[in-house]
């Protein structure tokens, strides 16, 4: 081989030896932040990732889409061919085989059924299928309409195979909604990710779904809470926590309006109609997002009182309660954590 050539050589390798390390070092160099964000399940969300490689930052980004993507496709009442509609479509007539993520958060949705003495029902389908709330189709429906399908609701009606996997609504015509637990399975299911891909700080927000993991800089995080009827940045306070859930249910996040009156989207089992009581949010703080999305509704269904009592008896959950004219209550687990920063808001001892 010439000369000339062996200097060709020499160049070429020195080109990829250069290429390889420059490549090495931008796939392990650290980034500050990394976010990306999401539509699924009926709402936006956003991942933001701090402090990690980059390279792990970028996988974990991609898993996320493909986990609520998943879930969306298997757990969504909205969308034709889930498997949760393949369930309503053959109520009263057969079981259905599901995958193992949608029995699992079916038998969890029932097990919050039974907690709460129904306030919490997953078969609520029947009814929020007529609303409509969130949805370009939102309307209110007529009271026979509400009559007729509240007969349909009931989670006992609910039958479970565990070694089949297989569920079955025993009534024709019940309908499944998930709604209210699928974005807490889903924010947990997307924590488990980021700490399988060496994520050590990171903040999920399924639309509403906070959950906090680790911490930033070695401080724990400021989690705010909503100011109802404000921009979803305005908070009336806040908590600090690490590897934490926090999730609010509030009647200004998604409702219709006939004339002056407003119909917000958390229905009562009982009723067919919104619950009314004086409360304008819940805010759960738990250890799983899965517990905070069922009881953030629950203890908003079951009123301030009875509400504060069911949380009271728990351990590891906190709520706070913010009522139509401008109160603050806590429970006793949240009385040393919450610090207020609006100060047209009150905390009633």
């Amino acid at each position: 081989m010439s000369q000339k050539n062996n200097r060709i050589l020499e160049i070429a390798v020195l080109v990829i030896l250069i290429f390889v390390v420059a490549l090495y070092f931008s796939m392990n160099k650290k980034i500050d932040e990394l976010s990306k964000t999401y539509y699924y399940l009926g709402t936006v969300s956003e991942v933001k990732i701090f402090n990690a490689k980059k390279s792990n930052a970028e996988d974990a980004l991609e898993d996320v889409n493909t986990i609520l993507k998943d879930i969306h496709n298997k757990m969504s009442a909205q969308q034709d061919n889930t498997e949760v509609n393949k369930i309503n479509e053959k109520a009263g007539i057969s079981p259905v085989a599901v995958s193992n993520e949608t029995f699992n958060v079916i038998e969890s949705a029932i097990k919050y059924a039974n907690l709460t003495g129904g306030v919490f029902d997953p078969t609520i389908g029947a009814i929020s299928s007529l609303w409509q709330i969130g949805t370009s189709n939102a309307r209110v429906p007529s009271a026979d309409e509400i009559a007729k399908n509240l007969q349909l609701i009931n989670y006992k009606n609910i039958e479970l195979d565990k070694n089949k996997k297989t569920v079955f609504l025993k009534e024709k015509n019940m309908r499944l909604d998930l709604g209210a637990i699928a974005k807490g399975y889903a924010a947990d299911l997307v924590c488990e990710n980021l700490t399988s891909n060496d994520i050590e700080s990171a903040i999920i927000n399924l639309g509403g779904n906070v959950f906090v993991l680790g911490n930033k800089s070695g401080e724990p995080y400021k989690i705010g809470i909503q100011a109802p009827y404000e921009e979803t940045s305005t908070s009336i306070g806040y908590i600090k926590g690490e590897n934490t859930s926090v999730v609010t249910s509030g009647i200004y996040e998604r409702f219709v309006k006939d004339g002056d009156k407003l119909y917000h989207h958390m229905l009562n089992p009982k009723t067919g109609y919104p619950f009314e009581n004086n409360l304008n949010s819940v805010t759960i703080v738990s250890k799983k997002s899965i517990d905070g999305d069922a009881l953030s509704t629950s203890t908003f269904g079951m009123g301030l009182e009875k509400g504060m009592e069911f949380i009271n008896s728990k351990k590891d959950v906190g709520a706070i309660f913010l009522t139509k004219d401008k109160k603050i209550y806590l429970s006793d687990s949240m009385k040393s954590k919450f610090i207020l920063t609006d100060e047209s808001y009150k905390i009633v001892e």
